[in-house]
């Protein structure tokens, strides 16, 4: 049998040809089916991390909301009509994540005598979240504390 080779020079190597070159057609379908598959993979990762900023930016806002009456009752004085015994609406609600009416949270809070000069404190902040399709459940931060007045 004769064969006939072409010597091809590629830079500083050579090659010998033969009758097979490229790739096939299905070697290249192979290969854009497993392309394929990790960019779905990457979607749906990209989608996860979104949901998940979402919870973690609304946790810090109602946490955040929860702290600032918190400060405000410790702050008040201890004799106060603020700090008297009770359960409490906010009178913004439903308020942002500054505090103001309008937004989408709402805090209540629950002043409860501990001893004769200190008070238990709940601050309790719920919304809805927001879920795919409009849909969404409802969450909570509740945050204790106790407090004789004036900061402490």
């Amino acid at each position: 049998m004769l064969y006939i080779y072409k010597k091809i020079h590629i830079f500083s190597g050579e090659r010998e040809m033969s009758g097979e070159n490229g790739f096939t057609i299905l070697e290249v379908l192979i290969a854009i089916s497993i392309f394929a598959i990790g960019l779905l993979a990457v979607a749906a990762l990209q989608i996860t991390a979104f949901q998940g900023n979402r919870v973690g930016d609304e946790l810090t806002k109602a946490t955040m909301l929860a702290q600032m009456q918190v400060e405000a009752l410790k702050g008040a004085d201890f004799s106060s009509a603020t700090l008297v015994p009770g359960n409490y609406v906010d009178a913004n609600n439903p308020i942002d994540e500054t505090g103001a009416n309008g937004g989408r949270f709402t805090r209540t809070w629950t002043i409860a005598n501990n001893t004769a000069f200190s008070r238990l404190v709940t601050v309790t902040v719920g919304w809805t979240t927001m879920g795919v399709g409009g849909g969404g459940g409802n969450r909570s931060v509740v945050m204790s504390t106790l407090t004789r007045g004036g900061g402490f």
